[in-house]
This record gives C-alpha cells, structure tokens and sequence, in this order.
C-alpha cells in the first residue's frame, strides 16, 4: 500500500544544529529541522507515510511546529481540503511520540493552515488534529477503529447509510488522512 518512512525529528535536529539540543524552539530551526526530512523525502520515489517521531524532542514551540509540521503537510498536499497539484509524490503523514505540550503547540497552527493530522500520542492513542468537521472526525473515526475497507463494509460496521458515508471516506481520502488503497479506505499507522 504505502511505503513507511520512519523520520527521527530529534536525528533531524542534531545533523541541522548540534547534537547538544533536544528543544524546537525559533523558526530558523525549524527551517533547518524541515529542510533534512525534504531531504530524504526527495530521496524517496512513490507513495509513502512518512512517520515524524517527536518522542525525542523536548520543546516544541508555535514557530517550529509551523516551520516543519505545517510546512511539511502544506509543500506536499496533504492535510487541505484543497490539495495542491504538483510534481512530487503523494505523501501521507503521521506525527507520533507526541506529549501535551507538542499537542498544545501544534493545535493553533494546524487551525491557522486549516490542516488536519493524524498523530499518536506517548501512550499509544491515535488522533485526529487540527481542522475537520464532526462528520469527518466520524468516518476517520469509523476507518480507525475498524481497521478499514471496503465502504459498503465500513457503513455496515458503523451502521451508517453507504450514500451519506462515502463522501466523507473520499475527502478524508484527498486530505490524506486514510489511504485509498486495494478497494477500500485504510488508517494511517505506523508498522
């Protein structure tokens, strides 16, 4: 289906600044942060999900969540309502190892870009951030706690009417925030 990149925020920050640094603090860092993940993923050919691990960062202010987390889903298209067209492969992404205070930093910005992401927390839960209305926050719901499918079988599962589910299944698709894939729509997870 996807190709998983695993992308250690923290590794990103020692080749960018100095090894000494576990903080994501100022926008200049965050430029450097974002401008190594580019560069791996322009190494990269194909569909992929690309994980950004924050388990390893300490801080992470507004202007860094800006400057790598929405740089990242805006330059590829991922996480709009209206995707952006371009030459680069299609990627999905997922933020993991995240605490409250990462959370508490990335909310404004995803609400300032109108973007959604999916994100695991430090203990393991999954969900949806930033900007989705209750009927797409439902049908994610729907593909996350069922595994995915086919949509007649997903509206089955969430006894939900196929004509009212699929329109969502399908922007939720285009935000990037499940895979279409093999007949069906699939969560974001990592491994």
């Amino acid at each position: 289906m996807l190709a998983h990149v695993a992308l250690d925020v923290r590794a990103a920050l020692s080749r960018a600044e100095c090894d000494l640094y576990s903080n994501l603090v100022t926008r200049a860092t965050g430029r450097a942060v974002r401008s190594q993940l580019e560069l791996i993923l322009g190494e990269l050919a194909g569909r992929r999900l690309a994980v950004l691990d924050f388990s390893r960062v300490g801080v992470l202010d507004f202007s860094c969540a800006d400057e790598i987390v929405a740089q990242l889903l805006l330059r590829h298209g991922a996480g709009r309502r209206v995707p952006v067209m371009h030459g680069a492969p299609a990627s999905w992404f997922l933020c993991r190892g995240l605490h409250e205070a990462h959370l508490e930093a990335l909310d404004p910005v995803l609400e300032h870009h109108e973007l959604a992401l999916v994100a695991e927390t430090q203990d393991g839960v999954t969900h949806l951030l930033g900007v989705a209305c209750d009927d797409e926050r439902a049908a994610w719901s729907l593909v996350h706690e069922s595994g995915g499918g086919a949509a007649d079988a997903l509206a089955a599962h969430g006894a939900r009417e196929l004509p009212a589910l699929e329109p969502w299944l399908a922007v939720l698709a285009q935000r990037r925030l499940v895979v279409d894939a093999e007949g069906g729509y699939w969560p974001l997870r990592f491994g």
